[in-house]
C-alpha cells in the first residue's frame, strides 16, 4: 500500500476539524428551553438560503460568518434551527429564508461551502455545514413519503412529522465512497466525469448500494467506472458533504489490474499518473486539481506528498 508522507499525513480534512460546538440534541424537543435560549442576549444566529450564508472579513484578516444577536434577527418561526452551544454557553441558531438579508455596510458577501469552508474557522465551518445540510433537507422533504401529506417541522429543525399518519422523517445522509487508487508502480488513477470541463481530474467516487459493505462499494465502483479491479482497501477518513446530502468515506485502494475501460456514462476519461507526470500536468494546466475543500484533494495529496495547486472560485 502507498506510504503517506509526513508532509501531508497530519493536515486536517476540510469540514472535519473539531468545531467546539456541542449539538446538545437533548434540548431539541424542549420547547421551553429553546424559547429561553432564543431570547438570551448572548444567542447568535445567521441566515442560510440556497446553501449560502453571508461572510465578512475582519480587520485582522480573518473570515467569519455574519451573525447577529437573536433579537436583531429577521422574523421566522417554523424555519429556525438550533445548531448547538459553544464552550462559553452561547447558543447558535440558523434561520432558513428565501434570500439572504442585505447589509448596511455592504462589506459582506454571500458564499457557499466550497468557498467559505476553506476560509472560516472550525467553529463557523461546523455551524455552516450543519445549517446547509438541514436547509437542503427541509426544502426537499416537505411531504410525507408514506402518505403524501405535508409534514411539519419538529425537534428544532431535525425532524419532520406527518400530522396525518404520524410518521417521523429525519435528515437524509447518503454514504458515498471516494478512493485514491494506486497500482504496483505507485501510480495514481484519476478520472474525468462526463459533465466536467476539459482537464478537471479527480479520484473516483460513488454511492454505497443497499446490502453491500463500503469495501465492496469501492471495488464495485472502480470496476464499473473504469474497468480496473481492486484488491486491498484501506479506510482513511470521512467528510460531511452536503451537496446535497452525502457523507464521503475516503479510502486508499490498490489496483490488481491496470487496463482502463471507461463506462462512458459517468466517466469520460481516466488516466494513470506518476508523481512526475501529475506535477508536469499541473504545471502546464493540462490537469486541474480538485478544489481544496474536497476530501479528494487530501487523498491525492497523501499519495502526491505535498499540497496540490490551489484553484480559484472565479
Amino acid at each position: 500500500m502507498t506510504t503517506w508522507t509526513d508532509d501531508t499525513a497530519d493536515r486536517p480534512i476540510s469540514l472535519t476539524a473539531p468545531s467546539g460546538i456541542d449539538r446538545a440534541a437533548h434540548h431539541r424537543l424542549d420547547e421551553a428551553w429553546l424559547a429561553a435560549a432564543w431570547s438570551h442576549p448572548t444567542t447568535r444566529c445567521f441566515v442560510v438560503s440556497g446553501g449560502q450564508v453571508l461572510i465578512d472579513e475582519t480587520p485582522d484578516g480573518r473570515t467569519e460568518l455574519v451573525m447577529t444577536p437573536s433579537f436583531e434577527a429577521p422574523l421566522t418561526e417554523a424555519h429556525r434551527y438550533f445548531l448547538g452551544i459553544d464552550e462559553d454557553g452561547v447558543s447558535y441558531f440558523a434561520l432558513q429564508k428565501d434570500s439572504l438579508p442585505g447589509r448596511i455596510d455592504q462589506s459582506a458577501r454571500p458564499a457557499g461551502l466550497r468557498e467559505a469552508g476553506l476560509l472560516l474557522s472550525p467553529r463557523d465551518a461546523g455551524l455552516m455545514v450543519h445549517a446547509v445540510g438541514l436547509e437542503n433537507w427541509q426544502r426537499t422533504h416537505r411531504f410525507c413519503s408514506r402518505c403524501g401529506e405535508r409534514t411539519v417541522i419538529a425537534a428544532a429543525g431535525h425532524i419532520r412529522r406527518c400530522p396525518a399518519c404520524g410518521a417521523e422523517h429525519y435528515p437524509r445522509t447518503d454514504p458515498a465512497v471516494i478512493m485514491a487508487v494506486t497500482d504496483e508502480d505507485d501510480r495514481i488513477l484519476l478520472g474525468r466525469q462526463v459533465h466536467w470541463p476539459e482537464g478537471r481530474f479527480s479520484t473516483l467516487a460513488g454511492f454505497v448500494e443497499p446490502g453491500e459493505s463500503i469495501e465492496q462499494a469501492v471495488r464495485r465502483e472502480v470496476c464499473e467506472e473504469v474497468g480496473v479491479t481492486v484488491g486491498e482497501v484501506e479506510y482513511v477518513a470521512s467528510q460531511p458533504w452536503p451537496f446535497p446530502s452525502s457523507l464521503m468515506l475516503g479510502f486508499m485502494a490498490r489496483a490488481t489490474s491496470t487496463e482502463i475501460d471507461v463506462d462512458g456514462d459517468e466517466i469520460h476519461e481516466a488516466r494513470w499518473f506518476s508523481r512526475e507526470e501529475l506535477h508536469a500536468a499541473f504545471e502546464t494546466g493540462e490537469v486541474l486539481p480538485p478544489y481544496g475543500i474536497s476530501i479528494a484533494a487530501r487523498l491525492i495529496e497523501m499519495w502526491y506528498g505535498k499540497p496540490l495547486p490551489t484553484r480559484s472560485f472565479v
